[in-house]
Order: C-alpha cells, then structure tokens, then sequence
C-alpha cells in the first residue's frame, strides 16, 4: 500500500467536536417557544372542544330535564277533578298536612322550600287508578268507620290503592284523608264491594270513594344548588326545610339545570250568559296566580314551563358590561320574558354567570283535568 494511506489524520490544536453554550442556548429558546406555542393551540383546542361537548351535554341535560316535567304535568290532576275535592287540603299517611295540595298543578307552593334565586318551584298531584276518575258512591258506612259499602264490583280495587273518601256535601273547611286499601269483600250485590281501609273517616255515607291507585304521584320540583331536584311527597316530608341539602330527599334528576320558570295560561275573558258558551277556554294571559276555585281552575286550562340549562365550560373571557363573554350582554329569556340568573347584566363589575353558555328549553302544557271538569257553573 501506498505510505500516505497510512497517515494518521491530526486535529487542530485546542478545538473539540460539538455544540457551543450559545448555540445551546439558542436552541433551547427555540425550543421553549416552539413548547409555549403549542400548548397554547392545545389549550385553545381543547377550550372549544369542552365548549361544544358542554354544549351537547346542556342540550341532553335541558331536554331530559323537560321531558320528565312535562310527563308529569300531562297527568296531572287525574283522580283528583271532581269539584269535591278539588283545592282540598291532604292530610297524608305520615300526618303531614300539605295545604290546598288538591289541585292538579300548584306554582310555588307556600309549604314547598324555594329553590335557587329567581327560580319556580312546583307541585304536582295525580292518580293511577284504574277506577273511574270521577269516583264512586259510598252506598253506606259500617261501624267501625273504615268499612266502605261501595257500589262498584270489588273486581275495581286492590289491595293497598290509596283512597280519599269525601262526604256529600263538599264542607266548609276542606280536609281530606290520605287512605289505603287493607281488605277487599264482595258487597251485598253483584255490582258492589266492601273495603275496609286503614284509617277511616266518619260522615262519608252517601259521599264519593276516589280511588288514586296503587303508585299516585305527589312530587315537588325544585332547582337547587345548580340541579333540577324533585322531592316524594308519598315517601318524605318535601316542607321540611331541614331536608333542602339532602340528596335523598330532594333527589338530582338533571344536572347543570339553572333555573326553573313557569306560568299558569288563564282564560279571562268576561263569560258569555247561558245559553250560549259560557267560556272559551282559550289562554290570553300567563301569570303565577293559583285559582282558589273550581270556576277558576276550569278556565285555567294550561301552563307553560321553561328550563335553563347551562354548558359547565367556564369561560375566562369576559363577565363585565364592557367585555361581555359573548355578543349579546343580556340574561337568556322565554315567551315569559328575561330569566334572571344573577345581577344586573349591565353591571360594569365581574358577572359570573356571563362566564357560561345557556340553553334554553320551553313549552305550553295543557292541564287534561281542567277539561275533564266540564263547564262550571257561573263560569
């Protein structure tokens, strides 16, 4: 081989092969901005995904929420129509008296907690029975009281229905008697039965047995803490305002719900003397006024409900007059007018209520029992 293949390369004196500290350094600051860069798409990304996800949620959570209202308010006042009974006070079966509570759908009612600010509680009441809606006659009363002679077939009753029993004459101070079924007999003829029931009430021959079933539903609703809450009558004392913070009591059914508004549809119109239609039955008015009186109820034929939800994206941006989070510096509204969720919304000072996106979900219920009444007299 040739000799100068064999000549050994020699470096320069005092250099070594790498990076310098200054391009080290450069290069690190490239790095980091390259890092702040992309994290800050990624935040951002991820923003407006938790943005639309919180959207859809709302949307779920808003739609759930008034599917559940408006499937208990289509049945409302079921058993519990007949002028008879109808604003009566109950007494149920664990001694608690809810005032006026018979009556198909009551707008903040005054023995049920308040929910959240600016918000409607509600109460509603209806039957499952298979019976007639309209009861049945009390032929006679044995001694002790809690033994019915009804003239219906015992085929009509089970063991355990709730019951009321009303006299025949409706009285002054209207109190009734949250009952149930303990035994069924067949009656002294083919078309009528003996029950005997837990309780019992004296002065009821000749009155009216309304029979509610075996599951009747006494349920409140109430928007607390953020959570559209609901509270068994039949199971727990829904006025106990000790109760208002126990999930057990009043149960979450739907998240992030807001607020809860409704409004009784009236008909006001001045009615036309017999013989002509003595009323319309038409809404022309929405208030929260609760009818006191079966003329009252018959022409107050519908309510229209209305639910906020909110997406639980906190948005960091804005919550002042001057630097709204979105376009419009206003609370959501509803055919009822602006819902208030906080202060005033053209406060200058941080609203944080204006940090979120709202959703909201209405519609106009028809009260089936209403119709079930028939024109009243004088009405």
């Amino acid at each position: 081989m040739l000799p100068f293949m064999h000549a050994k390369q020699q470096q320069p004196a005092g250099r070594e092969s790498g990076f310098s500290l200054v391009e080290v350094m450069v290069g690190m600051v490239i790095g980091m901005l390259g890092i702040i860069i992309v994290m800050q798409v990624f935040a951002m990304f991820e923003g407006q995904k938790r943005t639309t996800g919180g959207a859809s949620e709302a949307q779920n959570n808003g739609a759930i929420a008034l599917l559940g209202l408006v499937r208990d308010i289509q049945q409302t006042g079921y058993g519990i129509s007949a002028y008879t009974l109808l604003g009566c006070d109950l007494t149920l079966t664990s001694g608690v008296t809810v005032a006026g509570a018979l009556v198909p759908i009551t707008i903040n009612h005054p023995a049920i907690p308040a929910g959240d600010a600016n918000t409607s509680t509600l109460l509603i009441i209806y039957g499952n029975s298979d019976t007639s809606p309209e009861g049945i006659s009390i032929d006679s009363q044995t001694t002790p009281v809690n033994v019915y002679q009804v003239g219906a077939p015992s085929t009509f009753y089970k063991t355990s229905d709730v019951v009321i029993a009303a006299p025949q004459t409706r009285p002054a101070v209207c109190s009734m008697l949250q009952d149930s079924i303990s035994n069924i007999a067949a009656g002294g003829t083919p078309d009528s039965a003996q029950l005997t029931v837990a309780t019992g009430v004296a002065g009821v021959s000749q009155g009216t047995l309304y029979d509610l079933g075996q599951s009747p539903r006494m349920v409140a609703y109430a928007v607390r803490g953020g959570n559209l809450t609901a509270c068994d009558y039949m199971v727990n004392n829904c006025g106990d305002t000790t109760k208002t913070s126990d999930s057990t009591v009043w149960v979450p059914i739907a998240n992030n719900i807001v607020s809860l508004q409704a409004q009784y549809g009236h008909d006001t119109l001045t009615p036309v003397p017999p013989p002509a239609t003595q009323t319309s039955y038409i809404v022309d008015t929405y208030d929260q006024t609760t009818p006191t009186t079966a003329c009252l109820w018959a022409r107050t034929p519908a309510v229209r409900i209305a639910v906020v939800a909110r997406n639980e994206q906190y948005e960091k941006n804005g919550g002042t007059a001057a630097s709204p989070t979105f376009a419009t510096n206003s609370y959501p509204s509803w055919d009822g007018g602006a819902i208030n969720l906080g202060a005033n919304p053209g406060s200058t000072t941080d609203q944080p209520w204006k940090h979120y996106r709202y959703k909201v979900f209405q519609t106009t219920i028809a009260i089936r029992s209403a119709a079930w009444m028939g024109v009243q007299s004088g009405c």
